[in-house]
């Protein structure tokens, strides 16, 4: 499910986008939900410990997540890094966003899809909330992630109680550094230098899984909250299977270059805790997998 893709590996998109979606709406609450224990693990040397998280960037309001093992990795921790920093401000991410998926003199969308995926595409807006006419000037990459997450918009998540924005608030208080992994500049750049055909199996596969969010977001939330790695990575694996080049560029390559981040982070001393989203650190393409075939031992700790 490419929606379920976009939704789990693209953090700076739905901090952006979710902010209008789901702000108002944020009244689902967490109390019948079991409290959740989300993988952790470390990989460590004689000076250096690098601490590595998977999130998930919309929760239920009150989801218990954070364990004595997290806190006690958060508190030895010296800074945080993310997917991208600095994403409160999100009138420069707006304006990032915006820069990268509006292209002038494009067909109206309705147009860019086959006749038989309309009628569907139609009501995906209309449930979401988005004027058709509003992603006219939209490539096809950006229309798909602003229908996938408006998709949610109902189910009352709210992104002040995803992990990473909790994560923040907790190192700012403690007033330590955060760092991001990448800007919001490259993450919207991945996105705008997909290929074309690329780009409208996101358009595409958004409409044709327009089906009922909640069961997906909840078999998501379920696999994280449980840190089940074999699930999370089964359904990437399925997802991205429909494409090789969004697997290439979305999540292979974006893992690479983490890995050698932090291989050259490594060799300074400190303590350092990493959040990034669920999908990157599972299945066998994973930011784990790649720092074992550098030599580095990987534990996970929960």
């Amino acid at each position: 499910m490419i929606r379920k893709f976009l939704i789990a590996l693209c953090a700076s998109l739905l901090m952006l986008i979710g902010f209008g979606h789901f702000a108002a709406d944020a009244k689902r609450k967490a109390d019948a939900v079991p409290p959740a224990r989300p993988a952790l693990w470390v990989l460590a040397d004689k000076d250096t410990t690098i601490y590595l998280f998977g999130t998930i960037h919309l929760l239920p309001k009150g989801l218990a997540w954070r364990t004595p093992k997290l806190d006690a990795a958060i508190a030895k921790s010296d800074s945080l890094v993310l997917e991208v920093a600095g994403l409160e401000n999100r009138e420069h991410t707006a304006a990032v966003m915006m820069k990268a998926a509006i292209t002038r003199g494009l067909p109206p969308l309705v147009d860019r899809v086959p006749a038989d995926k309309r009628p569907k595409l139609e009501q995906l807006a209309k449930d979401a909330g988005v004027p058709l006419g509003y992603l006219d000037i939209f490539e096809d990459w950006a229309a798909a992630i602003t229908l996938a997450v408006g998709s949610l918009k109902d189910l009352g998540l709210d992104p002040d109680e995803g992990a990473e924005e909790q994560l923040r608030r907790t190192f700012t208080s403690a007033k330590k550094p955060i760092a991001g992994l990448e800007t919001a500049e490259q993450q919207f750049g991945y996105f705008d230098n997909l290929s074309a055909p690329a780009q409208k199996t996101l358009l595409i596969s958004t409409i044709d899984e327009s089906g009922d969010a909640k069961v997906e977001f909840d078999k998501m939330l379920k696999a994280w909250s449980a840190g089940d790695e074999k699930k999370m990575a089964l359904s990437f694996d399925d997802e991205l299977k429909l494409s090789p080049e969004l697997f290439e560029v979305l999540l292979k390559k974006r893992n690479a270059n983490w890995t050698q981040w932090i291989d050259d982070r490594m060799d300074k001393p400190g303590t350092i805790f990493i959040g990034v989203g669920a999908g990157h650190l599972a299945g066998p393409d994973s930011v784990q997998r790649m720092l074992k075939a550098r030599g580095f031992k990987v534990k996970r700790v929960q």
